[in-house]
């Protein structure tokens, strides 16, 4: 039972953040998006909640030409912006910690100069908790794109749901359709 609730409360503050930040860049008309495994784990839970899994922070993708509006929209919220160790982050002004912070990324750019493809820029998705999420052809990109560990099994979870429907792999580059096989040959 400790466990459970141990999980419930990681929960609760991981979307609690992912909320706040949410609200104060729809009411400032920024578009903006989490992505990342939160994202992953919002889509899926959708579908089986026991299938999905728990991320430790949030990312989130937003134009470039937007961040200093995004800077002042969620300051009041309690977010600093800060740039340290060559990430943009969002720290909790209360708990100013990088682990705890909303990492963000830009659309149309490359995370690192290595990746095959740079973030894409769909319009977000509305969850019923109303944080703006990247639909799932743009998560697929990312996830393919970077191809960490936590990216396949992120993959995985989608894929495992139906999530990963024959049009988003039809979309996908011959590189990523290539690294979604190897990942679906894992499994």
């Amino acid at each position: 039972m400790l466990v459970n609730a141990t999980f419930e409360a990681a929960v609760d503050q991981i979307l609690d953040v992912a909320e706040r930040f949410s609200a104060a860049v729809q009411a400032a008309g920024i578009p903006c998006r989490v992505i990342g495994g939160l994202a992953v784990f919002l889509h899926v839970d959708e579908i089986d909640p026991l299938a999905a899994r728990l991320t430790r922070d949030v990312d989130v993708a937003v134009d470039r030409s937007y961040l200093e509006r995004l800077v002042a929209a969620v300051e009041p919220m309690g977010f600093r912006f800060r740039h340290a160790a060559g990430m943009d982050m969002f720290v909790d002004a209360q708990k100013p910690t990088a682990r705890s912070a909303i990492h963000v990324v830009f659309v149309g750019e490359k995370v690192r100069p290595e990746y095959i493809e740079p973030i894409p820029g769909s319009p977000a998705v509305l969850t019923s908790r109303g944080i703006l999420i990247a639909p799932v052809a743009d998560l697929v990109r990312m996830k393919l794109t970077s191809f960490r560990l936590k990216d396949k099994v992120h993959i995985q979870d989608m894929d495992s749901v139906g999530l990963i429907t024959p049009e988003i792999e039809g979309g996908l580059s011959d590189q990523l359709r290539a690294r979604l096989a190897e990942v679906r040959a894992t499994e």
